[in-house]
């Protein structure tokens, strides 16, 4: 039975950020798509209020039950999201030159997104069980490593190269959250500075020219830097204030490319300014505080860790996609959490913060 006490624990805060962000993503996505000739695209609104609607019923579904059973379902979660991410290399469909998505009936999901909750799940639930105050060691890192790597080489020969690289960040905040023996961390660092050549010759022609690019966008201005140049072209001219709702003149002249997608923030930004992106980026910070309080005040190890992986995962997303908006991060194709188009996001997102709500609720709770 649902227990009356949760009622009274129930974090307002975190569902007023949580819908705050959700609305000033709707009007930046309806000025990116509705300004100038909307055309086709104006049932793009319609189909993000429906995936937030679907994200809102996910979201409430994943804080009745308590986010303990996690624990008990982490292996089944992650092993029916792994079969997902396999059957999407034989079944999946190509957009945009990448085989990403899976067809089930009318909707389209992308596995790629939801992989991301079942690897927190469970490096949660693993290091629950082995997380001590000297530190993780070398050898208690190597099943969290083999649970990260699985998907991660499914999600790269979608290919999908942000994603995955999400993906280990991810595994690896978390890990420095648990706490790595100090040895172990050097030795840690020190292989990973030597694998750096191993995977640039291991990386696909495209992908060495989104780094190539990132480094000198102007060594091809209407190639491989034409997406980073515009982009930034949209932020510096928006200036303190913006030029206003529905008037960023790069995007109605469709200069800026995935103005709804990937590159949503460059709209915000040309049309609200360095006021109103401050403001956003504001609201994302009272989020990402909210999260870490709520794991620093679980008072559960699974939990604390947990929501601590949760709230990195939207952090991460934060910073890469505005840090590639802007210039400081190559174009890698992560969406800006609550803002950017996408169902598959979007419904991840709100689970996300379902959880985060689920465990807020009953970390008062002695069980």
């Amino acid at each position: 039975m649902f227990d009356r006490r949760l009622i009274k624990f129930f974090d307002w805060g975190l569902l007023g950020l949580t819908f705050f962000i959700a609305f000033m993503g709707l009007v930046v996505l309806y000025s990116a798509v509705m300004a100038g000739d909307p055309g086709p695209q104006k049932i793009l609104c319609i189909k993000q209020l429906i995936w937030y609607s679907v994200g809102l019923v996910a979201m409430v579904f994943a804080f009745l039950f308590n986010y303990k059973l996690l624990g008990k379902w982490a292996y089944a979660i992650y092993l029916i999201c792994i079969i997902l991410l396999i059957a999407v290399l034989f079944l999946g469909t190509y957009v945009g030159g990448a085989k990403r998505w899976l067809i089930l009936g009318p909707v389209s999901v992308q596995p790629s997104e939801i992989v991301k909750i079942a690897v927190i799940i469970i490096l949660a639930r693993y290091y629950s069980k082995h997380a001590n105050t000297s530190g993780l060691r070398l050898r208690e890192l190597v099943t969290p490593l083999i649970f990260t790597l699985i998907p991660f080489v499914l999600i790269v020969n979608q290919p999908d190269l942000g994603t995955a690289i999400l993906l280990i960040l991810i595994a690896g905040s978390m890990t420095v959250f648990v706490k790595i023996e100090k040895r172990s961390y050097i030795y840690i660092t020190a292989c990973c500075s030597m694998l750096i050549p191993v995977i640039w010759f291991l990386l696909k022609e495209y992908q060495k020219q989104r780094i190539l690019t990132f480094l000198n966008p102007d060594r091809d201005p209407l190639g491989a830097g034409y997406h980073i140049i515009q982009s930034k072209i949209a932020v510096g001219s928006g200036m303190i204030f913006g030029k206003g709702f529905l008037q960023g003149t790069q995007n109605i002249l469709a200069f800026l490319p995935e103005q709804h997608t990937d590159f949503i923030f460059s709209v915000l930004a040309e049309e609200w300014g360095f006021v109103g992106s401050l403001i956003v980026l504001l609201f994302f910070l009272l989020l990402v505080v909210r999260g870490l309080t709520i794991a620093y005040g679980c008072r559960d190890t699974f939990g604390t860790i947990l929501a601590g992986g949760i709230t990195m995962f939207i952090f991460l997303q934060i910073v890469i996609n505005i840090g590639m908006v802007i210039g400081l991060m190559p174009v890698v194709g992560v969406p800006l959490p609550f803002i950017s188009y996408g169902g598959s996001s979007i419904i991840t997102v709100m689970i996300c913060i379902g959880i985060l709500m689920n465990i807020s609720m009953r970390r008062f709770l002695i069980e």
